[in-house]
Order: structure tokens, then sequence, then C-alpha cells
């Protein structure tokens, strides 16, 4: 029940910080955060596309001490295979850069 609601909570927040990255490109609608498997999903409507784009970060881990917290996505699976390829070369394997109170969420 606990791990629930903090990750609904979690969930709104990202969702908030996610759309101030991403403003220029789109917006994330839903955003769900299932701390317990290590996934994301969302649903995003990206500038220029008809229908909604959905994603799932199959794992994710948080990495770091102290005030330096990155996230490390794993495998990416899109609606688009544009978008998912891009996540392969751009963001899967790689560190992200997050703000400590999100690492403690995640």
């Amino acid at each position: 029940m606990f791990t629930a609601a903090k990750d609904a909570l979690a969930s709104q927040a990202a969702r908030t910080f996610v759309n101030q990255r991403i403003a220029r490109y789109g917006e994330v609608r839903t955003l769900k955060i299932n701390s317990r498997d290590k996934t994301i999903e969302l649903e995003c409507r990206l500038h220029g596309e008809r229908e909604p784009i959905t994603a799932r970060i199959e794992s994710y881990e948080v990495i770091g001490s102290g005030d330096r917290k990155v996230v490390r996505l794993g495998r990416c699976v899109c609606s688009r295979p544009w978008l998912e390829n891009l996540l392969s070369d751009l963001a899967r394997d790689r560190d992200i850069p997050v703000p400590s109170w999100a690492a403690a969420a995640l």
C-alpha cells in the first residue's frame, strides 16, 4: 500500500519534471513509476504526431551518492520505432542527472 502511494506521488512529480524539459517537443500525459519492478510507463503527445505515443522503460537504476544522483535506463519499448531507436541511442545505459528528491522517489 505504501509503495503504491509513493509511486503515485513520484509519478506525478516526475511527469511535471519531464514536461518542463520536453515542452519544446510535446508533453507527457501520463507517467507511471513502479519502483518495485523498476519500470516506467508513459504516454506522450508529441508535436507533429497525430496519435499519442506510448513508451515503457523496462528497467532503471538510481546511482550516486550525496547530491549527485543519476538514473540509468535499461531497454525502452515504444509505439514508434523511431523513438525507440532514439532512446536506445541517446538514453539507454547513460547517466541522466536527476535531482536528489527525484532519485529518492524512484
